[in-house]
């Protein structure tokens, strides 16, 4: 019975460093598997008992990353309490009865791992000696990386809402941003800020690549939504590109290179979230001709467009899953 105690504590203890090294140290890999199933779970719940813009969501991120350091700290714990059962007499009381209880192991192995100094019991014999350097050391650098890892993350957070922030702030919703450009003749002005939020969606993309649970950041302030301000900015170029006649539009490079970011956010992002099969309302070209600004046919807009379904029902599928509506007049 013992050899099995500690068969299942290394068990325990392999399962729970992969999914913590995974999570925190292998950029391209995403979550781990327990972390992702984790991170699914809370957010499907809460999604489930609140409604959109609701503050409940708010505590998705919180709670996601609370849940999942304490795990981990929890399985360690564990997985090494069961590998010092493996063994009668791996852990005995100094000065005191020749054999220990499970309590007592358990409390040995906890100030072992998290190096609180002697507790009154010491491992018997050379081998559990060394084991149990082995586990104090694993204690030290997993604290210390998990540690890292939430002050990492609270860096990263910060930045999304940044992004959000910069494309909220030119517009509400694909038709004003365009019109903010609008100096009565021409749209202008557009190259620097395209670029400057590409460059931050960008860095938005590799930080979804190494820290999943960024996504489940929810907040309530809706300029501080990064799904939606992709969305806004998504619409926003297709009427650059595709709305507006090519000797209006801004730098045919600038936009190609912003609508190559939105995919690759695409492609990082959706894979982790449900997705939906409704397409998200067109772009109104009557808001811009209202204002002066020259536009393509209907027809040819609405040909353009189809060739986009797929990439748009996708971010709609995200601003869904996010909780949220798609960037329009009428839903602000």
């Amino acid at each position: 019975m013992s050899l099995l105690y500690a068969v299942l504590g290394l068990f325990v203890l392999l399962g729970t460093v992969v999914d913590l090294l995974w999570t925190t140290l292998w950029v391209e890999g995403g979550a781990g598997p327990l972390t992702d199933r984790l991170m699914r779970s809370i957010w499907c719940g809460l999604r489930r008992t609140a409604d959109r813009h609701s503050r409940r969501l708010t505590l998705a991120g919180p709670l996601i990353l609370v849940v999942s350091l304490s795990t981990w700290i929890v399985l360690l714990w564990l997985g090494w309490t069961l590998i010092f059962a493996g063994a009668e007499n791996a852990v005995t009381e100094v000065n005191g009865p020749a054999t220990v209880t499970w309590v007592e192991r358990f409390y040995f192995t906890g100030y072992s791992l998290f190096t609180l100094g002697n507790g009154g019991f010491a491992p018997s014999g050379a081998v559990w000696q060394i084991v149990t350097v082995v586990m104090t050391a694993s204690g030290m650098l997993f604290i210390t990386l998990i540690v890292t890892y939430v002050l990492s993350i609270l860096g990263v957070v910060t930045q999304k809402q940044q992004f959000a922030s910069n494309v909220s702030g030119l517009g509400a919703y694909s038709e004003a941003v365009v019109e903010a450009g609008w100096n009565g003749s021409e749209l202008d002005g557009f190259d620097l800020p395209i670029e400057t939020i590409t460059t931050e969606l960008n860095e938005l993309t590799v930080n979804h690549m190494a820290y999943p649970i960024l996504h489940y950041f929810y907040t309530q302030r809706r300029q501080y939504s990064a799904v939606v301000s992709v969305a806004i900015l998504d619409d926003s170029l297709t009427l650059l590109r595709f709305g507006v006649p090519p000797e209006h539009q801004p730098s045919t490079a600038v936009l190609k290179n912003a609508r190559s970011s939105v995919e690759n956010y695409l492609e990082m992002v959706s894979d982790t979230f449900a997705q939906s099969d409704g397409t998200p309302p067109e772009p109104d070209l009557n808001m811009l001709r209202e204002n002066g600004i020259p536009t393509v046919s209907d027809e040819d807009f609405a040909d353009a467009l189809e060739e986009k379904q797929e990439r748009r029902r996708r971010l709609h599928g995200l601003t869904d899953a996010d909780a949220r509506y798609w960037p329009r007049p009428e839903n602000e």
